[in-house]
């Protein structure tokens, strides 16, 4: 049977000490909420005595969210904690995360202290904080430097002065794996009564290690783990939930599990991303834009044969709808056929390879193969067949002038057009086509990319629309980035209305 690993979210306190991320307290319980949803065990709400907007927020969240338990930093100060105590009084499950700085550099050039002294600050603070609530949870900052003779020698006492909760953060990202997990071990075999406490674990990534040290603490013992949604956090960033929880999830042999919904990962990916400003990279493992994306063509063979052959996640597991085959001028005919296929279009074997030849003719000059031009290379049409089609567009906008945007498309043949204002020529001119289309659709990502230099820029938007739960991508390039968008808006229309 599985054992069972406890997630500690902190993508609303260390996630959102990212310069330009921070969240006003209605965006933080958003972000809460969907931290439930995805199954997180504890959520880091704060650091309560930093502002008044931080304790605020926390006391929201608390009001909000019902399942898991919400911690709060604070700092082995008295004010500190009292604070904390008091931003968690509607909690249905409170806890107070205390502690101090451990390794030398801290104790001596942070501190300008002696190890007795932190040792002795160390325990009043869990003692104090555990008159005021029932979890106590204590970090040694920068354990990762911290030498492990001390470091134990701390965490028994504070264990012995009712921390319930101890907390070994890698606050440098200086540890390699094997590091990490012989402190870990270390702890565990040199610790009176560290078999009655949770061991929890917060690594960072500054040397791009924080997943495999978290791994590694987990082989070694630790059953909390500290995790951010897309890796954000201070400097490099936090282990990221969605790469540890995917890796336990498809790696059954290792024995453990997590409570973690992994289909909703995706949306909190792009939730977080949306909201703090920070856009997901797009080689990011499990959530990047290209995670499933394959465009060599000895991969595309494989993929289109047996998805596992270059696929060890599957897309559904996290929320997406599927992979993604990109025709590059590396694409082989399995490729191009499996597009084809996708546009309705078969070829004989001879009209196969003479498209083939036209593709690879066009993919060395152009970068970005479009649907339009494999129906043209496979002698049709797109603007003929598809059945939404831009005939006219015109978005007026500037200082003192209501935006408003008039949009006339062609349905299945037939000519429909609307008027409608909005927040921009953009906003405006795609209000026009879903009031035109008159189904729901909600846009989910929305990026503009510049494709050439000089007065005559390229502007190439990516666009991912939800419609009816599943989510379609579509894409346009033009001159004009306003009808660029609305192109690319109709090009995942045309996706799902057939």
């Amino acid at each position: 049977m599985a054992e069972r690993i406890y997630i500690f979210d902190t993508t609303l306190r260390d996630g959102e000490q990212v310069p330009g991320c921070q969240l006003n307290s209605i965006e933080k319980v958003q972000v809460a909420k969907v931290l439930e949803e995805l199954g997180v065990d504890i959520i880091e709400a704060g650091f309560p005595v930093s502002s008044p907007g931080d304790f605020n927020s926390v006391v929201e969240i608390c009001k909000a969210v019902t399942e898991p338990s919400i911690c709060v930093l604070s700092r082995a100060v008295q004010n500190d904690i009292d604070v904390a105590a008091q931003s968690l009084k509607h909690a249905r499950r409170g806890r107070i995360q205390t502690g101090i700085g451990t390794s030398d550099y801290h104790i001596k050039y942070k501190f300008l202290s002696n190890r007795e002294d932190i040792l002795e600050r160390a325990v009043m603070a869990t003692r104090y904080a555990r008159n005021l609530t029932e979890e106590v949870q204590f970090y040694c900052e920068d354990a990762g430097r911290t030498d492990n003779e001390y470091l134990a020698r701390v965490v028994e006492a504070v264990i012995k002065a009712g921390a319930t909760t101890i907390n070994i953060p890698d606050t440098t990202g200086y540890c390699t794996p094997l590091e990490f997990g012989d402190k870990i071990r270390y702890l565990r075999e040199h610790v009176d009564g560290i078999d009655k406490v949770m061991l929890s674990v917060h690594c960072h990534n500054d040397q791009g290690l924080a997943t495999a040290n978290t791994l590694q603490a987990i082989m070694n013992g630790a059953r909390q783990i500290d995790v951010t949604v897309n890796g954000i956090g201070e400097r490099a960033g936090n282990t990221a939930l969605e790469e540890i929880a995917m890796i336990l999830k498809g790696r059954s042999e290792l024995g453990f599990e997590t409570g973690i919904d992994t289909t909703r990962i995706y949306h909190a990916s792009r939730m977080v991303s949306s909201l703090m400003n920070m856009p997901v990279q797009p080689n990011k493992a499990v959530v990047g834009r290209n995670a499933f994306s394959h465009s060599s063509g000895i991969h595309q063979d494989g993929i289109l044969k047996m998805k596992e052959t270059y696929e060890i996640i599957d897309p559904k597991d996290i929320g997406l709808e599927d992979n993604s085959i990109i025709l590059t001028a590396r694409s082989g005919h399995a490729a191009l056929k499996h597009r084809l296929a996708e546009l309705n279009i078969e070829l004989t074997k001879e009209e196969l390879d003479i498209a083939y030849e036209k593709f690879l003719r066009l993919a060395d000059v152009k970068q970005d193969i479009t649907d339009e031009d494999i129906m043209k290379i496979a002698g049709r049409d797109l603007n003929d067949i598809a059945p939404v089609r831009l005939d006219y567009l015109k978005a007026v906008s500037g200082t003192g002038v209501q935006t408003r945007a008039h949009v006339r498309l062609i349905v299945d043949g037939e000519y429909k057009s609307a008027i409608m204002r909005g927040n921009g020529p953009v906003d405006a001119s795609i209000k026009c086509v879903k009031k035109i289309i008159g189904r729901k659709m909600l846009i989910r990502e929305f990026f503009i990319q510049a494709m050439d230099k000089g007065c005559d820029d390229i502007g190439k938007v990516h666009m991912q629309v939800e419609y009816n739960g599943s989510r379609y991508y579509g894409f346009a390039a033009d001159t004009d980035i306003v009808k660029a968008s609305v192109l690319a808006f109709i090009n995942a229309v045309n996706r799902f209305i057939k």
